[in-house]
């Protein structure tokens, strides 16, 4: 069992209650207090799959586009008296505004539950819904459950989820997105952690350990929906990033794409194992990640370090099962970060910076598993706000 950074007591006890379950276990150094598993755990079983471990948002994740776009095709920072107008015959922007970009992100990329703002083409058509995994869900329950998923798919939810404007070191635009499967991979999750339990499909229960075997008809049924709903998340956020990118004029030069909270068959020192990364990026030698911060925090590009075998670094990134952070890591729950100050407008009081660590500090702490290839700040960041009702932030 590997740990990086420092951690309360509560969370090192849910990570040691997990690796008497595994093979093998770690902990990411923005590692806090979970539903069974913490936040920022790494798990690997043989031949099974914990599904509280992979979480009610499955395949949440990141995705940041590289634009041929500079800061200096945009407005000073801090004006907001430019217009949209200001496009150029091109439809390139001409030193139009963050600010009046952000209101046009927030009017167009629909926050909470559903697509109510004024873009209505995401790819409801998409060969994932006609995924034979969804003769898994039970009759009565499949096609709402697809009516739900369609009207879902490309909005961002609430929460900690985003869009940002960022800029790198050498004032390069960047588009980055954070949300996951939303409502579809929500009711799954709830669906099956109730039948481990031997409840009903759609009736609510305790968070507990559920472990399935994938040769059973229930880790079976289930492995295939988490895979669709990791599919689905992956459009969702292609087309809202590329939305956004399509918005500023911009042209996509790079994507980097990943998932935190999913389970992956991978081979570990010649085993094969079900990894289950629950807020942890994959980072394996030369695979890029994109690591957001706190709300209006710097974010990154990180690479998996290409080690020398029998390194430290090496031996790192093996016991860390070749993973790394999600982002910054909580310090402060929601419950009491409520009625702090709050200095960035868009998104809850319980999201904003002071409850969570330095993106910088946690980087560090995970030794030289990664290489920081691009630091990004942000220009504007887009959040739902506090009073945008949405059940499956979480």
């Amino acid at each position: 069992m590997r740990i990086f950074g420092q951690h309360e007591e509560n969370t090192l006890a849910q990570l040691r209650n997990v690796a008497a379950r595994a093979e093998r276990a770690a902990l990411m150094a923005d590692g806090h207090l979970g539903y069974v598993m913490p936040i920022g755990g790494v798990a690997a079983y043989v031949d099974e799959v914990s599904v509280v471990g992979v979480g009610f948002d499955i395949a949440c994740g990141n995705a940041a586009i590289r634009t041929d776009l500079r800061l200096t095709d945009f407005g000073p920072e801090g004006r907001t008296d430019l217009r949209l107008t200001d496009f150029g015959p091109e439809g390139r922007p001409r030193r139009v505004s963050l600010g009046r970009i952000a209101d046009e992100i927030n009017s167009t990329v629909s926050f909470g539950l559903g697509r109510t703002n004024r873009a209505d083409d995401a790819p409801v058509d998409h060969p994932l819904f006609d995924d034979p995994a969804w003769d898994a869900i039970p009759a009565g329950k499949r096609n709402d459950l697809l009516k739900k998923a369609r009207a879902q798919l490309g909005t961002v939810g609430s929460g900690n989820h985003y869009v940002d404007i960022f800029a790198d070191a050498e004032d390069r635009i960047w588009v980055g997105v954070h949300f996951g499967s939303r409502g579809f991979g929500h009711t799954i999750a709830s669906a099956f952690l109730a039948l481990g339990q031997g409840r009903a499909w759609g009736e609510r229960v305790p968070e507990a350990e559920v472990i399935f075997p994938l040769d059973s008809p229930l880790g079976h049924d289930y492995w295939h929906l988490m895979e669709l709903a990791g599919r689905y998340a992956y459009a969702g956020r292609e087309w809202v990033v590329r939305k956004v990118v399509d918005l500023i004029g911009g042209r996509e030069l790079e994507l980097v794409h990943n998932h935190h909270n999913f389970a992956w068959r991978e081979m570990h020192e010649g085993q094969d194992y079900i990894v289950v990364r629950k807020g942890a990026t994959p980072a394996f030698p030369g695979q890029m990640g994109f690591i957001g911060g706190s709300m209006g925090d710097d974010a990154v590009i990180v690479r998996g370090a290409i080690a020398e075998p029998g390194s430290e670094e090496d031996t790192l990134q093996k016991e860390a099962l070749y993973s790394t952070v999600h982002g910054a890591g909580r310090v402060m729950s929601r419950t009491a970060a409520r009625g702090k100050v709050k200095r960035i407008r868009g998104g809850g009081l319980d999201e904003s910076p002071h409850v969570y660590r330095r993106l910088p500090d946690v980087l560090a702490a995970q030794g030289g598993t990664i290489e920081i290839l691009h630091t990004l700040r942000p220009l504007a960041v887009v959040m739902a706000g506090a009073d945008v009702f949405d059940p499956y932030r979480d």
